[in-house]
């Protein structure tokens, strides 16, 4: 048994959710609740860690709040001219140090960045389901971000990402009109392999 939605076909039977979850650039301008943005933020809370560190930190700007301006300015030029229509901004941020039971002082996280990217994953998942999408990018400004955002030494900006209502596709220019469809991706024959890397 398969599983279809969104126009996609998984290969194996999964929850829909998996399928339904994709990154638009067609936003139609509508606010994020704040009380959906802190449910997205409380699926991200309980994304599996090494030591369950919780490495991951989400900095946020809502479309009418006075630090709109400052989040989408962190944006390269392509990405703010369609991300101006998202409801919200976040700037993702990992701490690369970590404490572990018993340990005295902090040290380094080999998995920050993987863990991090589970609780994005369950940022954007619930965003879905709430029938808002969440649109990863690394196009932006890293170091400013930093800087402007006042990140302590030790963390890694990881990636922003916009989350918006979905809007029409017309809205888009010409060349990303086309593009604005849910994207396909490798079969598992490509990236999973019994007893080890194939040689």
């Amino acid at each position: 048994m398969t599983t279809s939605a969104n126009s996609r076909t998984a290969d194996h039977e999964i929850e829909s959710l998996f399928l339904e979850r994709w990154s638009p650039r067609a936003y139609n301008e509508e606010e994020i609740p704040e009380a959906d943005l802190f449910s997205m933020f409380e699926a991200a809370r309980w994304a599996p860690s090494s030591y369950n560190s919780q490495p991951w930190t989400f900095l946020y700007a809502r479309r009418s709040s006075p630090d709109w301006g400052k989040f989408l300015g962190l944006l390269n030029e392509f990405n703010q001219s369609w991300a101006k229509r998202a409801g919200a901004l976040v700037i993702i941020a990992s701490n690369s140090l970590m404490l572990p039971p018993g340990a005295e002082k902090p040290v380094p996280s080999h998995s920050h960045s993987l863990d991090c990217g589970s609780a994005w994953a369950y940022f954007a998942l619930q965003g879905a389901k709430l029938g808002w999408h969440a649109h990863g990018m690394v196009g932006f400004d890293i170091p400013r971000a930093f800087t402007e955002l006042n990140l302590p030494a030790g963390y890694r900006v990881e990636a922003a990402a916009s989350v918006g209502r979905l809007g029409d596709k017309s809205i888009l220019p010409e060349t990303l009109q086309g593009r604005e469809t849910p994207s396909p991706r490798k079969p598992i024959g490509e990236f999973a392999f019994a007893g080890g890397f194939p040689g």
